[in-house]
């Protein structure tokens, strides 16, 4: 009986090592598929979001394009700002931004409306003054009570009036001449801010405001920054 139970125990080891190495090679073999996945996924990943050498998110992506959009309308010029900084030393550090100024686009408004919005265009440049109603300084609701005064047609004095002053629309139903209502703060129902639309084509929509930071400018609506906080928007009773 000894002598049968040590031919047994040899054949188990045996068999035993048979297996060990299939499984290993399985385990290989399944690492070796998922590597190859990952690598073939980060390839394509980077081919995406490839552009000039570098790679950009998908958000990224979307600005650049706007910017060769921009850069290619007629008319666009691009400026170099230098400005010095005092620096620990003593010495000054010079800083290069490049601003890119384009041609106002054309809108399809007309009547009143079109006169409006030549009179808001007037005063690009006006800096920002709470409470302002002149040439001097003004503020977002001033901006758009001159520009109409100035075309003969009284409206209210402050935002909030202003979004009374008309008939909520929706966003996609914009055109020329009408509000756009902000908050301060992403997802804010509080109104700040206003400013008046001024184009809508295939490019976009445009809207002109007296912002705190730049006076009286045009920006694009479709920017994250004002999609962020915006709240409403109106087309004003004429």
């Amino acid at each position: 009986m000894q002598s049968e139970k040590t031919k047994v125990r040899p054949l188990t080891k045996a068999q035993n090592g048979l297996r060990r190495p299939a499984r290993r090679q399985d385990w290989k073999s399944y690492y070796g598929l998922l590597l190859v996945a990952l690598l073939l996924v980060s390839s394509c990943q980077r081919k995406l979001n490839q552009h000039n050498g570098r790679y950009y998110s998908a958000r990224d992506m979307v600005r650049l394009k706007q910017g060769q959009r921009v850069a290619a309308r007629p008319g666009t010029t691009k400026t170099k700002v230098k400005a010095t900084a005092p620096s620990p030393s003593g010495g000054g550090d010079v800083t290069t931004k490049t601003v890119i100024k384009r041609p106002a686009r054309m809108g399809n408004a007309t009547g009143v409306l079109a006169s409006v919005i030549e009179n808001a265009r007037s005063y690009q440049g006006t800096p920002y003054l709470f409470g302002g109603t002149t040439r001097l300084g003004m503020d977002c609701s001033a901006l758009l009570q001159l520009s109409f005064a100035d075309a003969g047609v009284d409206i209210p004095r402050s935002s909030n009036e202003q979004a009374a002053w008309g008939n909520p629309i929706k966003p996609t139903e914009l055109r020329p001449g009408d509000f756009l209502f902000f908050g301060a703060s992403p997802g804010s129902q509080v109104i700040t801010h206003v400013g008046m639309v001024t184009v809508v084509d295939a490019e976009g929509v445009e809207f002109i405001h007296a912002s705190t930071s730049l006076g009286v400018i045009e920006n694009s609506f479709e920017a994250d920054y004002y999609l962020s906080r915006f709240i409403r928007a109106v087309r004003p009773r004429l």
